[in-house]
């Protein structure tokens, strides 16, 4: 029996689609434990690229079987496209995909509810993505919510009205112009429905728990990252679901003493979408050419992302919160051709020197303090051995390593999953 959790380090984004899919032939279930479609997990091989959202990295093995978990929230129009960009590659996802019961479905007037929310804080906006994950999130913990269960029940359209109605009542409330055709949103979400309800509905709890005593090997996958958890994140510019891996035991019913690795994903430099602090953001040629060599934009809204150098402040707190066991860097390759490169090794902040995430990240006197290092020219796309790599980098990876106290077991050279170099 092997329970391994996989999240990311930083504010998304970090490449963990990537390694779920590199990963997935060591396991027996990939099961995703929190978030929705406001996640984008990126796969490339054989010269394609697949955007996943709610559907489990592994989808694209045919010996894995996946699991939506009771923690994630499901967007069903969302999910019925993503099946259907499925289909093209004859994935049989109606024996490989299960979903829990206990999972949350985002109605429509969810994404209406979040649009009218993001619009009334005007210049104090969150950078929500809009896809109606705050609101469902808040239903569940305010006991209203509709589950995926409840669509076995012949009155879950009753349950449904009910709790769309209230929601229109509350988008008034916002007092903000925001259009929209309710009857048309709600034909698409009822078709979308009865796609889902052709998959395996299951207690997911009681499934892991049977896979647990056949002596089956899981691996949990996480949305987003460690600095945009509700609790330990960077509030109030956060998600709405625990990223870290405490969400991971609830987010699956999983028990704290079963898990055994924790893989940690970072960048070799840091991004983030949409608003919140960063205070190794770039704002100068630097950051542009991360940006542009990355392709820095998100896989789900689209919008460029902020660059930054890696700040080994936030990296090590996020270790500590997660128990990072193995660290693995992605987009090493994207760090080619500076002259120069920089780590975040502390922060000037409140008159002091410190070296610890303090609670007001977005502090006006908040200021890196950084440590510097030689770069590489090489184009390392084409390593596959990880002593062949520059001695820079190597170098930069071994300061890494001495900082957080964790290795890094895997580096990234490239989008492809070829382009892996395993240590």
């Amino acid at each position: 029996m092997t329970i391994d959790l996989l999240l990311g380090l930083q504010w998304g984004d970090e490449g963990k689609g990537k390694i779920v899919d590199y990963l997935t032939k060591q396991y027996d279930i990939i099961a995703r434990f929190q978030g929705g479609p406001n996640a984008g997990h990126t796969l490339e091989f054989n010269g394609i690229k697949h955007v996943l959202h709610t559907i489990p990295s592994g989808i694209f093995h045919p010996k894995a079987t996946n699991v939506v978990g009771n923690g994630v929230v499901i967007d069903p129009v969302i999910f019925k496209k993503e099946l259907e960009g499925l289909d093209k590659y004859d994935v049989d996802y109606t024996k490989s995909l299960l979903i829990s019961r206990k999972a949350h479905l985002i109605l429509p007037t969810h994404r209406l509810l979040d649009a009218a929310s993001e619009t009334a804080k005007g210049k104090a906006k969150i950078g929500s993505t809009l896809k109606g994950i705050g609101p469902t999130y808040m239903d569940k913990t305010g006991r209203n919510g509709i589950r995926v269960g409840d669509l076995e029940f012949d009155d879950w359209k009753d349950k449904y009205r009910q709790l769309a109605d209230k929601h229109q009542a509350m988008i008034k409330f916002y007092n903000v112009d925001v259009q929209y055709d309710l009857n048309e949103l709600e034909n698409e979400f009822f078709e979308a429905v009865k796609k889902i309800k052709t998959l395996q509905f299951i207690d997911s709890e009681e499934y892991l728990f049977q896979a647990i005593k056949n002596n089956k090997s899981i691996l949990a996958e996480g949305a987003q990252g460690s600095l945009l958890d509700i609790d330990f994140g960077t509030y109030p510019y956060v998600t709405s679901s625990n990223t870290t891996a405490a969400g991971a035991c609830t987010g699956l019913g999983l028990a704290p003493n079963r898990i055994q690795k924790v893989f940690g994903i970072f960048k070799a430099y840091t991004t983030r979408v949409g608003s919140g602090p960063f205070p190794t953001e770039l704002f100068d040629k630097n950051g542009k050419q991360m940006a542009k060599v990355g392709h820095e934009f998100g896989a789900t809204t689209g919008r460029p992302r902020r660059c930054g150098w890696l700040d080994l402040i936030a990296l090590k707190y996020a270790v500590e919160v997660n128990g990072v066991t193995d660290l693995m860097m992605m987009k090493a390759d994207v760090l080619s051709g500076f002259k120069t490169l920089k780590v975040c090794t502390g922060y000037h902040y409140n008159g002091k020197e410190i070296s610890h995430l303090p609670y007001n990240l977005s502090a006006d006197d908040l200021k890196p303090i950084y440590k510097s290092f030689k770069g590489w020219s090489e184009d390392i796309s084409k390593i596959t051995e990880f002593d062949k790599l520059p001695q820079n980098l190597k170098d930069y990876i071994a300061f890494i390593e001495d900082f957080v106290e964790v290795k890094v077991k895997i580096v990234s050279v490239g989008p492809d999953r070829k382009e892996t170099i395993l240590r």
